[in-house]
């Protein structure tokens, strides 16, 4: 990308932040692997900046079986002992094993509406919300639908999903476009956004 073209502040100048800005923040996911990677992510980022969490996110995916739930919902004791001696990945225990938990429900929700991506898109109604903030300090660090969501998802069994991880995780996989005004993203993504195609919702 052009050096001039603008871009929202907190990508600074970082080449790998400015890469996950360009390509994937805010852009609608509706594939259920990679929702269930950036719900992980989330999760380990709090408390963390997410960049700390980028630079981990490929020991992420070779320590994680690439974000397979069904594969880290099996996950036993000995693999827990693993992953909190890797470096690869951010050794805390608690968000250790809330990922095996997480990976377990995520799984229960997929049986339940068919697809995680079928769950989540009714909370935005189907379709990604498009703000249109000038500043990033306009930007909120929790809405309405982030609440009910976390509400929900905490309701199923998942840890880490407080109002504030799911307001960032709902921004990452394009719920909303949080982009400012002034970024180039900000109209490519509205002009791009589409509906969710599963059923009930067009």
């Amino acid at each position: 990308m052009s050096r001039e073209l603008k871009r929202c502040v907190w990508c600074g100048c970082d080449p790998l932040y400015i890469a996950y800005h360009d390509r994937e923040w805010g852009v609608p996911v509706y594939d259920d692997l990679t929702l269930f990677e950036f719900l992980l992510l989330e999760g380990a980022q709090a408390g963390l900046s997410w960049i700390t969490i980028l630079k981990r996110r490929q020991g992420y995916r070779e320590v994680f079986d690439s974000f397979d739930p069904e594969k880290i919902a099996r996950y036993q004791e000995k693999k827990i002992s693993a992953l909190l001696a890797n470096p690869a990945i951010i050794r805390n225990r608690l968000k250790v094993r809330s990922a095996i938990s997480n990976a377990r429900a995520f799984l229960k929700v997929q049986e339940e509406f068919e697809s995680f991506a079928e769950y989540q898109w009714r909370f935005v109604e189907g379709k990604p919300i498009q703000n249109r903030w000038k500043t990033p300090s306009e930007l909120p660090s929790q809405t309405k639908q982030s609440d009910l969501f976390s509400k929900d998802l905490k309701k199923r069994g998942f840890s880490f999903v407080g109002s504030t991880i799911i307001y960032a995780y709902m921004q990452a996989v394009g719920m909303v476009n949080d982009h400012t005004t002034d970024c180039f993203r900000h109209a490519q993504l509205l002009k791009s956004g589409r509906s969710f195609a599963g059923s009930g919702y067009r």
